[in-house]
């Protein structure tokens, strides 16, 4: 059994999506990311950075596992599926991976924090973010040219890219003209355990009229996921 400590983010999708199409069995632990309670005492012993997603594998004596891109390798390595056995294989798979961990999540969560939940609106940052996620975005499209997935087989490198790129109207950055993406985020997101997984946790409704400092909170909140 897996217990599931996230929020609904889409790095907390990316894990959940992953446990739905292992079929591993696990338990849902949600946490008020703006009460800060990924910052908690108990949290950092199993997160010592203290964001979401983290799991604790109970069959492998309690181990915990945190970053969001080592718990899909370490899923994937415990069942042997989403990620090639073989070297080149394997390697591909972790390119895409990191593509997604160092570029299009921090470009799209900033991104996210300035045109969404900022007060101010500071237009620089925002045209930096959204113009390097759309570029990001091309390069996937680009990849997607001649192939169905990321890495050959469907993999946890799609899970990862897909949890954030589903998201680009959030972050105001548009897909047109990249009809290799969208034909690929149509597909991914067609997949039942995908539609299973992006529903865990429910994800709470956001006012947009909420007063500037409560705003304030919940962007810092997102920073330090």
């Amino acid at each position: 059994m897996i217990d599931l400590y996230t929020a609904a983010t889409p790095n907390g999708h990316k894990v959940s999506v992953a446990l739905e199409e292992l079929g591993l069995p696990y338990e849902v632990h949600c946490l008020q990311l703006g009460k800060l309670e990924q910052k908690t005492e108990w949290f950092l012993k199993i997160n010592p950075n203290g964001r979401i997603p983290a799991i604790v594998d109970r069959d492998a004596d309690n181990l915990a596992v945190f970053e969001s891109g080592a718990i899909l390798i370490y899923l994937a390595e415990k069942t042997g599926k989403l990620m090639p056995a073989d070297a080149a294989g394997r390697s591909r798979v972790l390119q895409w991976l990191m593509f997604q961990m160092g570029g299009v999540g921090p470009m799209m969560g900033q991104a996210n924090v300035f045109f969404r939940y900022w007060p101010e609106k500071y237009q620089p940052a925002i045209d930096r973010y959204q113009n390097e996620s759309r570029r990001l975005f091309e390069v996937l499209d680009g990849r997607l040219k001649d192939r169905e997935y990321l890495a050959g087989e469907y993999s946890i490198a799609d899970i990862a890219n897909w949890c954030w790129v589903r998201r680009h109207d959030w972050s105001g950055v548009p897909v047109e003209g990249l009809e290799h993406l969208q034909r690929w985020l149509w597909a991914v997101g067609e997949r039942p355990a995908v539609q299973r997984g992006i529903q865990v946790p429910k994800k709470p409704e956001v006012d947009e009229k909420e007063d500037p400092a409560k705003r304030i909170a919940q962007a810092q909140s997102i920073l330090q996921r």
